[in-house]
Parts: structure tokens; sequence; C-alpha cells
């Protein structure tokens, strides 16, 4: 299985340690992955680096038999150590130049944005791809403000890098972010919480361009 790049990806699952269990790590991630995600990031952002690390590596030893990517939130020395296909860094985290520094430019480098002016700089800086959002209010990241769907259509047009909309997507909200102009999206909580996580994932995939 060849891992697919973010150009070749439309959905992209965030496995996130504030909704799942550690102990619950390779069950989630086979799910995900079955499901279909193109991209998985591991999101603890409360643990240790050596748990990271941990956590990464049990998430690679069941990711073999799927062509997904796995991407580390925050720790490009953890990416770099793994070998994973991928870091992500928000807009208080690393800079682009200096995560793929520590990776020797082996993975690549993706960045949270919040607005138009970030995703154009971040694309200036040399991010791989952006995340766009938060789109709505979400439990994930409480204390950030939604953006909304107005800029979607103008990010397309002003980035030519990969762009996730992200924050508060699920699948009642998904024709709407389409119909802005969305192109690939990023889900977390819709699908962790989902009771039937392989389902949801499938379901949503097959909506997506």
């Amino acid at each position: 299985m060849t891992p697919k790049t973010p150009a070749e990806a439309s959905l992209y699952g965030i496995l996130d340690l504030g909704y799942v269990p550690a102990a619950h790590v390779e069950s989630m991630t086979i799910a995900l992955c079955e499901g279909g995600v193109d991209l998985l990031q591991l999101r603890a952002k409360k643990a240790a680096k050596s748990e990271v690390e941990q956590l990464a590596r049990r998430m690679q030893s069941v990711m073999r038999d799927f062509d997904v990517s796995l991407i580390i939130n925050d720790h490009a020395d953890v990416a770099a150590q793994i070998a994973c296909e991928g870091v992500h860094v928000g807009q208080d985290d690393d800079a682009v130049v200096k995560a793929r520094e520590v990776t020797g430019g082996a993975c690549w480098v993706g960045k949270s944005t919040h607005s138009l002016a970030q995703a154009v700089a971040a694309q200036a800086e040399g991010a791989d791809y952006l995340g766009f959002g938060p789109l709505y209010a979400t439990g994930t990241k409480p204390d950030y403000v939604p953006i909304g769907l107005a800029d979607i259509a103008e990010v397309h047009r002003c980035v030519s890098r990969p762009i996730f909309c992200i924050g508060g997507v699920n699948a009642t909200r998904l024709d709407e972010i389409l119909a802005s102009g969305a192109r690939r999206v990023v889900v977390v909580s819709a699908f962790l919480q989902a009771v039937d996580v392989r389902g949801e994932v499938r379901a949503l995939k097959s909506r997506l361009p």
C-alpha cells in the first residue's frame, strides 16, 4: 500500500485523545482506516512526548495494510523518529521551515489557519497543505472563534495548496460546506463519537467530490 498524499486526499481524520482512551487507539485507528479516511492525524495535546511516540508507533503497526498516511500533531521530532508521512503545526507552534528541518524534509508539513490572510501566509511559508477553520464552534477547540463559510471559495482562489476545511464538520453540515466551495474536509468528533465509526466514515466519504 502507498499512503496517500494531501493532494490525493479528500477525507482527513483526527484521532484525538480527548475523545479516545489510549487503550482504544488501535481499534479506533483500524475503524477509521477501514471506513476510508485518507489521512489520519494523532492529536494528543496533554500527553508527554514519550507517550505520543508510543501511541504513534501503535497506530503505525495497524496502518501498514491501508493506504492511509499518519500525521503527528505538533511534535516534528516524534514524526522524524517514527518516520511517518507528515507533521501538523498550529499558528503558535514551530514554523513550517523549522518543522521541515527537524524532519529532514522527510515529512509533509501542514499548518492550521484561521483566516484568509493566515492561509495565504502559510502557503508563502511553504506549508504542504492547510487546515482552514474552525468553520463552526467545536468542543475540540472551544477557545477558537468560528470563521464560518464565507471565505471558503476565496481561500481556494488564493491558495493552490490542498485545503482541508475543519471545525464542526459532520454529515448534517456537509452539503452546505461543499456548496461553499470546500473540496476536502477534516472530521473529528463526528467520527470518534459515532456508534458505527466505519459506517459513518464510509457514508461521509461517499459524498465528497
